[in-house]
């Protein structure tokens, strides 16, 4: 497995778009958490977002890693 991705030419860390994906998939849960008023229970919301977004990153390195090898 190499470390990098090839779009068009250009090479990007395989991390960068891990971080990328699980940022997008981040924003739609937070909409969805705000819609729902989930953030009135959360004690400090930056906080919760970075452990978030954090838990996402982690499941989308777990879950890329056995597809690209």
């Amino acid at each position: 497995m190499t470390g990098e991705l090839d779009l068009y030419g250009v090479f990007v860390l395989c991390l960068a778009a891990w971080m990328l994906l699980a940022f997008l998939i981040s924003l739609v849960v937070r909409a969805i958490l705000d819609r729902t008023g989930f953030y009135r229970l959360v004690w400090h919301r930056p906080l919760f977002d970075l452990a978030l977004y954090v838990v996402l990153l982690g499941c989308v390195v777990s879950v890329a890693l056995p597809l690209m090898s």
